[in-house]
């Protein structure tokens, strides 16, 4: 991956799969939108309790040029589900980047009926 990454793991045993599963993840980022600036993970275990289980955030912050894009995720089991789910909520964003850059966007107009209204 070219773009800068930066992992951060709290209250979470360092694991060197899910460091290899964040690289992974962050370089399939790069075929959606080709100049990344950065890329910021944080994983971290909220709680930890005996009868309720364990609570995993993740949050990934990605920078383009002229935007900043940020997702969050929470899973209560398994911190790998919340950091899939935090880099497919962010790659449809970035998606949704890439067709407005395009011009693949409907323009809105406005509706006949508020033009009736417009009307004197």
């Amino acid at each position: 991956m070219k773009v800068p990454l930066q992992i951060t793991v709290l209250n979470v045993p360092h694991s060197a799969t899910l460091e290899s599963r964040v690289l992974k993840m962050a370089e399939k980022l790069e075929k959606f939108h080709a100049r990344i600036v950065s890329c910021r993970v944080g994983i971290e275990e909220l709680r930890r309790h005996r009868s309720r289980g364990r609570l995993f955030h993740v949050r990934v912050d990605l920078r383009i040029p002229g935007k900043e894009l940020v997702s969050n995720h929470r899973h209560n089991k398994d911190p790998y589900l919340a950091l899939r789910d935090a880099f497919l909520s962010l790659r449809r964003q970035l998606e949704d980047v890439a067709r407005v850059a395009r011009g693949k966007v409907k323009r809105r107009t406005r509706p006949e009926r508020a033009a009736r209204r417009a009307r004197p």
